[in-house]
């Protein structure tokens, strides 16, 4: 199957509700944590332009990924992964999260690029595009970033561990040095 994987804008709203839906819901039947989002939380990133939607070619939602921002830009994420039910294991995940690693890169060259995740597919996908399983001491310390954890049903474990460790596995991408090597193949091909 065919779809569409763009930058978001303010068109997109009209999804916003079903996707934090669909966040919320995935995040209890894997019986896993989540930061919960608004869907004006969701507009936002949207009208900004620090999100990845996927759509079919009629107009149907079918996979959302959205950019933050830490520690006055030094750090970046991607977060938010979700694919809808009836588009999961075809490979839309990794096309979205491709897609978002490259809109992240090209707003965000300096950035480190983290991500926590209790999902084997997304650590599977963030260690195709480069990143490295890391100490969460080598990601944002940022308090924003670590509050957003307070809707996770596992934040009192990252509490008890004083922020070192959680259920979790902390991924980092550091960006190579040489500013001339961009292209994704570069990164997946060389980490």
């Amino acid at each position: 199957m065919e779809f569409i994987i763009r930058k978001t804008t303010a068109d997109d709203f009209c999804f916003a509700d079903e996707i934090v839906k669909e966040m919320e819901e995935s995040a209890k039947i894997r019986g896993t944590g989540i930061a919960k989002r608004s869907p004006e939380y969701i507009k936002e990133k949207m009208e900004k332009g620090d999100a990845v939607i996927a759509i079919t070619h009629n107009g149907i939602w079918a996979g959302f990924c959205y950019i933050e921002t830490w520690t006055n830009g030094d750090y970046a994420s991607n977060s938010g992964l979700i694919v809808s039910p009836r588009y999961r294991n075809i490979g839309l995940a990794s096309r979205i999260k491709e897609s978002v690693f490259n809109v992240t890169r090209e707003k965000y060259p300096n950035a480190k690029l983290f991500g926590i995740t209790t999902g084997l597919a997304v650590m599977k996908i963030n260690s195709r595009l480069g990143y490295h399983p890391v100490p969460f001491s080598e990601l944002t310390q940022d308090d924003q970033f670590w509050d957003g954890c307070q809707s996770c049903v596992n934040y009192s474990i990252l509490q008890s561990k004083g922020r070192k460790n959680c259920l979790c596995t902390g991924m980092l991408f550091v960006p190579p040095k040489d500013k001339t090597k961009k292209d994704l193949n570069y990164y997946l091909n060389n980490f």
